[in-house]
């Protein structure tokens, strides 16, 4: 007879082994920095960001809201306890941005590899996170 597999015990929450914990971080602390950047470029303005603006179909009145978005999310995302907001509301942020670029024909790759980061850093970080995903082993 086949008997079911055991399930594997429960990952407890707490111990983070400590290579995940540094990795996530440095992981989720690169991604803040290249989301703090792209809000500062667009509140600075200029003429790469209007020409990046109108390739896009972007009303340039935009610029100034989107950028003080960005920047707001992105320093909720790196802030250890507010840092799975910070996730959800730049999951919605890159989806807005997938749907741009998809829209006027670009590739998208970037904003989808950028979304999988900013959880990949919050999953390697916060180990309770892990026992939402059904790992089998």
């Amino acid at each position: 007879m086949n008997e079911p597999s055991p399930e594997p015990p429960p990952i407890q929450p707490g111990a983070t082994p400590a290579a995940a914990k540094w990795t996530g971080r440095v992981l989720s602390g690169l991604i803040g920095l290249l989301l703090i950047a792209s809000a500062l470029g667009k509140l600075a303005g200029g003429a790469p960001v209007e020409e990046g603006f109108s390739q896009l179909g972007l009303p340039l009145e935009m610029r100034f809201p989107l950028g003080v978005l960005e920047l707001v999310i992105a320093i909720i995302y790196l802030v250890p306890y507010t840092s799975i907001l910070g996730a959800i509301l730049l999951t919605g942020y890159m989806g807005g941005a997938i749907c741009t670029h998809w829209r006027v024909g670009d590739p998208f790759i970037i904003q989808s590899v950028i979304g999988v980061l900013i959880w990949l850093g919050v999953f390697l970080r916060d180990r309770r996170l892990w026992s939402l995903i059904p790992w089998r082993s």
